[in-house]
């Protein structure tokens, strides 16, 4: 049978109330009793919000918003991304016009810049910090903590060892505390026990990790408030200036203006790409290399680089990465009034990479008397597949270009945005001009004095990713310090010895040596109490009289121990 300790105060009071003790225990027995003598507490709003904290803060809040983030970005990596390749976005739109749109509508073109996903980030980032800080400072606090007091019984712990010196209580316990104070323990003495303990670094280690993983999110969100993102098209021989207009796409962060843009200019020189020419992987890629020509200011000194993949130029802060290639056909375009209203390349985009067919659009809304229009494809190494042109090889060559002409109004003038990889034919008809590839130097002249279209030739163009992270170096210092703190927290073991002084039957002092891992997965404690205790034996001194057994090397010291003979 089981007793039941009941305070002094509170069983004197139900002495005192004599028969009420046993109508309260009746009604304690009964729930409806109690419920109906409770009276209800409303959960008011204040009580909501802590309720919605107590369960944002939980680690299975922040480990199910850590999972939907990480099944968030999965279409980040799957499909391609406006900001990143736009070019590659297009193609997508080409290839899957009835899906695309709908993946659009749920920015999947743009997962990391999509409010569902900045939604779950900032949950995450509240989350982490609900659950990091509060370990902070109870980190602080373990880390600064004496180490507790010493046993009753030392025998109980799991390693123990015990002797007979002729050394006086004080004296003993002085040099014991000596000895393990030069080892580096946090000693604390009292006066018939000295308490030791070592390993504070793993809680240095786990302080360190909490501590980076918050600064982890600071540089995320520095990164995100002051860093941008933007993409160029750069065709060979043109340059442009880092700003706000000469970007085809500029995405900034929340506290980023035009004007925080470094201002370097770039010129692509020329672009070169090697194929395979030969074997089983004939056709795909070896190399591709972008001679640059730049200056990191207005009027600074021009200095040249070669951009190739994962080989990004690094300009005042700004990195510009080599994001893809393509054609760009050079035409020159005359109106029926005999006017130049086009001369130099058109950018058209690949639509499949194993020939590297590109398809295109050119608009000429200055032409007279009608705007015209032309699209179709270039092929750079074009051959004959059953009466269908195609391109057989990605290298350029035999480049050729296939248009088809249309005339009336390109509808760039409505208001509505357009592609200038595509051409909206609803205010246009299609001339009665055969398709046919042109090589360089051929024309086609179109009917009814509407004009001629040259082909001239090619270039090349390379798509840049410009991007600016302040956060980048304090995020990677930070992750850096992360895996260090869990190294320390995992290899560093927090162990704890204890040591015990008290006259015995003889008059000689008897000697207590216990000690115990708080954290021991992988071994080795053991070892190290048992060289403890034998310096510990060898400072104190020679026994008074010859010694008794121990009870057995501290690794066996694991059960029940029995006190030594005499005691």
């Amino acid at each position: 049978m089981t007793g039941l300790r009941i305070p002094p105060e509170a069983g004197a009071e139900r002495v005192r109330a004599g028969g009420e003790w046993t109508a309260e225990l009746a009604d304690a027995a009964d729930p409806q009793a109690q419920a109906s003598a409770r009276p209800a507490r409303r959960f008011g709003v204040a009580g909501w919000l802590r309720w919605g904290w107590r369960q944002l803060t939980s680690m299975r809040t922040a480990l199910i918003l850590l999972f939907l983030l990480a099944v968030g970005s999965v279409p980040g990596s799957l499909l391609p991304q406006e900001g990143s390749n736009p070019e590659a976005v297009a193609q997508y739109y080409a290839a899957h016009p009835g899906l695309a749109p709908i993946l659009a509508r749920f920015s999947l073109f743009n997962v990391f810049g999509a409010p569902w996903f900045a939604a779950i980030y900032l949950l995450l980032f509240l989350s982490l910090v609900g659950c990091v800080l509060p370990r902070t400072v109870r980190m602080v606090g373990s880390a600064r903590q004496p180490p507790p007091r010493a046993p009753r019984h030392l025998v109980r712990l799991p390693l123990s060892v015990s002797y007979r010196t002729a050394q006086p209580p004080e004296q003993a316990l002085a040099s014991a505390a000596r000895l393990l104070s030069g080892k580096r323990f946090r000693v604390r003495a009292e006066a018939d026990w000295v308490a030791a303990e070592k390993g504070y670094l793993r809680e240095a280690g786990n302080l360190l990790f909490h501590i980076a993983l918050l600064a982890v999110l600071v540089s995320i969100g520095l990164g995100g408030l002051y860093g941008y993102k933007a993409n160029r098209l750069l065709v060979a021989g043109t340059s442009f200036s880092n700003t706000v207009t000469a970007l085809d796409v500029f995405r900034p962060g929340r506290l980023v203006t035009p004007g925080d843009l470094q201002p370097f200019s770039l010129t692509l020189d020329s672009f070169s790409a090697s194929y395979v020419m030969s074997g089983t992987l004939m056709g795909q890629p070896s190399a591709f290399n972008a001679a640059l020509t730049y200056t990191s200011a207005p009027g600074g000194p021009s200095r040249r680089y070669v951009l190739t993949v994962n080989h990004p130029l690094v300009v005042d802060g700004v990195r510009v990465f080599l994001l893809g290639h393509g054609y760009a056909p050079e035409f020159r375009v005359t109106d029926g009034t005999g006017h130049v209203v086009l001369n130099g390349p058109v950018p058209f985009i690949p639509v499949e990479t194993s020939g590297f067919t590109s398809e295109g659009a050119i608009k000429v809304p200055d032409a007279s008397p009608q705007q015209l229009g032309f699209a179709g494809v270039f092929l750079p190494t074009t051959v004959d597949v059953g009466g269908r042109l195609a391109s057989a090889f990605p290298a350029p060559l035999k480049p050729s270009v296939s248009l088809v002409s249309y005339a009336g109004n390109l509808g760039m003038n409505g208001g509505t945005s357009q592609s200038v990889y595509t051409l909206d034919t609803a205010g246009l008809h299609q001339l009665a001009v055969a398709p046919r590839p042109l090589t360089a130097g051929q024309s086609i002249q179109l009917p009814g004095h509407l004009g001629t279209l040259t082909y001239l030739g090619y270039r090349q163009w390379i798509s840049l990713a410009i991007t600016y992270d302040p956060g980048q170096f304090p995020a990677l210092v930070s992750g850096i310090a992360v895996l260090g703190g869990l190294l320390l927290s995992f290899m560093v073991r927090r162990r704890r010895v204890f040591v015990r002084a008290g006259p015995g039957p003889a008059g000689e002092t008897i000697i207590e040596v216990g000690g115990l891992s708080r954290s021991d997965a992988s071994g080795g404690f053991e070892d190290e109490f048992s060289g403890l205790a034998t310096e510990i034996r060898g400072v104190i001194g020679p026994p008074a009289s010859p010694a008794p057994a121990p009870r057995g090397r501290p690794e066996e010291h694991r059960g029940d121990h029995e006190p030594p003979e005499g005691e």
